[in-house]
């Protein structure tokens, strides 16, 4: 990948690895927008965007960047939940999230964590895949701590959203989430830090080049 050129770096990552941050990390240091399926559900929620819509806004011409980097200001994704990334229940919703997704990377370039990115970028051109991971225990422990939840919760949270997550994948497309060879590089934070994970990436970006 090509960092003076125009790009999208997807980020999935495991609830609870810290791939969140690590991906806000990543966005500030390169100095670029992140967008989060949290943050695009609320997008398309705020102005019912659909497919249709999307390509008519296109047509005339009008630009909804200005409304919606307003909106992104007034929103702040990472005061949301770790799982509120919920699962996508209907193929026009994907669809719809897909193509505001690509109409917002062709604008500029983006960091794009959620559970659909590399799907969604995987013909893109100057585009990088990379998966954040963590032992689950670690998960654990760093779900109770954010969402101050029991142990016995933060596992049952995060059964339901890795289920759900590769579930989602699955409808999708023929691959698993975890296959490897969906990614360009693969991250376990268990002994890393945000700043650590970032460093990586963006090492490994130079060297990529």
């Amino acid at each position: 990948m090509n960092k003076n050129e125009k790009f999208v770096i997807t980020l999935n990552r495991e609830l609870g690895s810290g791939g969140r941050t690590v991906g806000r990390k990543l966005a500030e240091k390169l100095n670029v927008k992140y967008y989060d399926k949290a943050l695009i559900e609320g997008l398309t929620k705020e102005f019912g965007l659909t497919v249709d819509e999307i390509e008519k806004i296109k047509a005339q011409k009008k630009s909804w960047w200005n409304e919606f980097n307003n909106y992104y200001k007034k929103r702040n994704s990472t005061t949301l939940p770790m799982e509120a990334e919920t699962v996508l229940t209907t193929e026009s919703m994907m669809a719809t999230e897909k193509r505001i997704l690509q109409t917002l990377a062709e604008e500029e370039s983006c960091v794009v964590a959620g559970r659909s990115g590399f799907l969604v970028f995987r013909d893109w051109p100057n585009h990088m895949n990379i998966l954040i991971q963590a032992s689950l225990k670690k998960r654990i422990e760093r779900v109770m701590e954010r969402q101050h939840l029991s142990r016995e919760e933060a596992e049952a949270v995060i059964e339901k959203v890795d289920k759900g997550r590769e579930t989602f994948i699955q409808k999708y497309a023929d691959t698993s989430r975890y296959d490897a060879r969906n990614y360009d590089l693969v991250i376990n934070m268990d002994t890393l830090t945000e700043d650590d994970a970032t460093d990586i990436i963006l090492a490994y970006i130079e060297r990529s080049r």
